[in-house]
């Protein structure tokens, strides 16, 4: 690691350490370069296209301040959002690695980690989502649930006649469970669609399958539900600090609207988004963000590079 990189991580750990509010939410337009680590902005500024921004080997780190709403209370944690390309084999729905794949295509993948404590113990989550870099639908996402009372895992396949979905959990009633659904649109992967191509995202009513989290820890069968799906422009929330574009989904059966806010331009960075249930509001604001080839950076010397992200777990 080059030494001025990390003399800076070194003090801003020691800043963290000495100041809590290093945590709290900040401008999304406050955000600054670490040294030798660039922010989406500034990596944008050489790499303004889709090829280039997302083809250059590296992967695109995004921490947000969460709010949680769980057991009628809401908790404080954060969130990473991991985007990266990478070759995918259609059928099996895998990473392509070795040997020859010529139906190999490549996908935006986003690895969604959330964590958050409730009184002693934690939730640890995690999302990943894999969609074509051309912006067609998602074809396979996976998620995990885990704490202290035990851990769910879901995954849906998008194949020819649908949606495959496999549930296991712990939990009597939901146990294990395995069925074909029909086609529809899934909400973690319009996350992705967003960062590919957010003006080809369908709008109005459709069946849409709610995250995945999301239903796990309400309790909620595994299946499209009937929702509204628009896209808005020159919003203005209390989350952020200027004017940014949004998908909202609005699901009037479940009494739940996500809306998730992006900038308008490429790479229509994700700035914020908040979950409204009943009185409940959940939500995540952008704190800091690197491109970074982190799969490099996983020996103990390698540590401050988690306080460039601010990550607090």
């Amino acid at each position: 690691m080059p030494r001025t990189l990390f003399v800076a991580l070194a003090i801003a750990a020691l800043s963290a350490g000495c100041d809590r509010e290093s945590f709290a939410p900040r401008p999304a337009s406050s955000l600054e370069p670490v040294d030798g680590l660039p922010t989406p902005e500034r990596f944008a500024l050489e790499h303004g296209a889709f090829d280039s921004y997302w083809y250059q080997g590296k992967a695109e780190l995004t921490r947000y301040a969460l709010h949680q709403a769980r057991y009628g209370e809401i908790h404080d944690g954060e969130v990473v959002l991991i985007f990266v390309t990478e070759d995918f084999l259609p059928k099996l729905q895998v990473k392509h690695e070795a040997g020859d794949a010529a139906d190999a295509i490549s996908v935006l993948k986003l690895n969604a980690y959330r964590r958050f404590y409730t009184g002693i113990y934690p939730y640890t989550v995690m999302t990943s989502s894999f969609t074509p870099a051309t912006g067609s639908p998602t074809l396979k996402l996976s998620n995990t649930v885990q704490e202290w009372c035990g851990q769910v895992y879901s995954q849906i396949n998008r194949r020819d006649d649908g949606l495959h979905s496999l549930m296991h959990s712990y939990f009597q009633r939901e146990a294990d469970q395995k069925t074909v659904l029909p086609a529809a649109t899934l909400e973690d992967g319009l996350w992705a669609q967003i960062r590919i191509a957010p003006d080809r995202i369908d709008q109005g009513k459709q069946e849409v399958v709610p995250a995945l989290d999301y239903l796990r820890m309400r309790h909620k069968a595994l299946r499209p539900y009937p929702a509204n799906v628009t896209r808005r422009t020159g919003i203005d929330t209390d989350l952020v600090d200027h004017p940014l574009d949004a998908v909202e989904v609005d699901y009037p059966p479940l009494g739940r609207k996500l809306v998730i806010y992006y900038e308008p331009g490429f790479p229509h960075v994700i700035q914020a988004w908040e979950e409204v249930e009943g009185p409940f509001r959940t939500t995540a604001v952008r704190t800091n963000a690197i491109i970074d080839d982190y799969w490099h950076h996983n020996g103990v010397n390698d540590a401050p590079y988690r306080d460039a992200l601010g990550l607090m777990y």
